[in-house]
């Protein structure tokens, strides 16, 4: 079973365990909990969860359940999502784990890492967002077997003594000639793993360390003005990976999804993510086959 773990900001929600045991779904650009709640799919977690949903049923694979739990930015909802999936990993067994936005808290991380890690057959482990840099800021980043960033966030992990994004200094410049000198610098101080999909106007796929692709069409500037689409990459991602495509070609085959999903959709920068993924069962289903039968 494939879990994707990440909070929603919503004060008054808590953890919904319930969805670690039953799928949810999306109707109506909204994303539907087991426990009878729904929330808006617009960006963030929900897109990413809404993504991988809606992939894996147009697919035919098994949907991954959700770990989430409600946080505004004090952490609360973040740790006792962290303490709860410590005490459990062993209990879930995942094939597969994705790490959205939790706070960043490098002992929580270090826990839950540690758990995983004892299992008998550990998961492969996909980041984004937050808890791609709290793996960083704990030196654990090359323990992952994934990381989702965008150009600004592959400065971040090249940058050995950067806490934060916010922090990254600012002669690592983040534009696109820049990816071969900032991997190198990430890979040299173990902060990023083997495998990327560094997303940008270009998309770039490091495979096992070396850049193995840039996938730049076809390309829809609308999308760039369109919160989500980088949730939308990531989500596209799990889904392939929780059907058992292999990492690299998953990879390569998610980056190429999102641009022709683009295309296909014909965005106006007032286009919303929940407005995309309405038409992501279709789209799967007419071009699906021949973007994975690709090499």
């Amino acid at each position: 079973m494939w879990y994707i773990t990440g909070t929603l900001p919503d004060k008054d929600m808590g953890f919904c365990e319930a969805a670690t045991r039953a799928p949810s779904s999306v109707r109506d650009g909204m994303l539907h909990l087991p426990d009878g709640s729904a929330v808006p799919v617009q960006r963030g977690t929900a897109a990413l969860a809404a993504t991988a949903l809606l992939a894996c049923e147009a697919l035919g694979f098994e949907p991954p359940r959700l770990l989430l739990a409600g946080d505004i930015g004090s952490g609360a909802g973040s740790r006792a999502l962290y303490a709860w999936l410590t005490e459990h990993a062993a209990t879930l067994a995942p094939s597969g784990l994705t790490f959205h936005y939790l706070f960043p808290d490098v002992d929580w991380h270090n826990r839950v890492l540690m758990a995983i890690q004892a299992l008998p057959s550990p998961p492969l482990l996909v980041a984004d967002a937050g808890f791609m840099y709290v793996a960083k800021m704990s030196g654990y980043a090359d323990a992952y077997d994934l990381f989702t960033p965008d150009l600004g966030e592959m400065a971040f992990l090249a940058d050995e003594k950067a806490p934060h994004p916010f922090y990254t200094r600012g002669f690592l410049l983040a534009e696109e000639e820049d990816i071969p000198g900032l991997l190198a610098r990430a890979q040299a101080h173990g902060n990023c793993p083997a495998n990327l999909i560094i997303k940008g106007r270009a998309d770039h796929i490091v495979c096992e360390g070396r850049l193995a692709a840039t996938i730049e069409e076809p390309s829809e500037p609308a999308m760039e003005c369109i919160g989500g689409t980088g949730d939308l990459v990531t989500g596209l991602v799990t889904a392939l990976l929780a059907g058992g495509i292999p990492l690299c070609r998953a990879s390569l085959a998610a980056a190429r999804l999102a641009r022709l999903l683009a295309r296909y959709c014909a965005p106006d920068p007032g286009t919303q993510v929940a407005q995309l993924l309405a038409r992501l069962p279709q789209f799967l289903q007419e071009h699906a086959e021949a973007v994975l039968a690709m090499d």
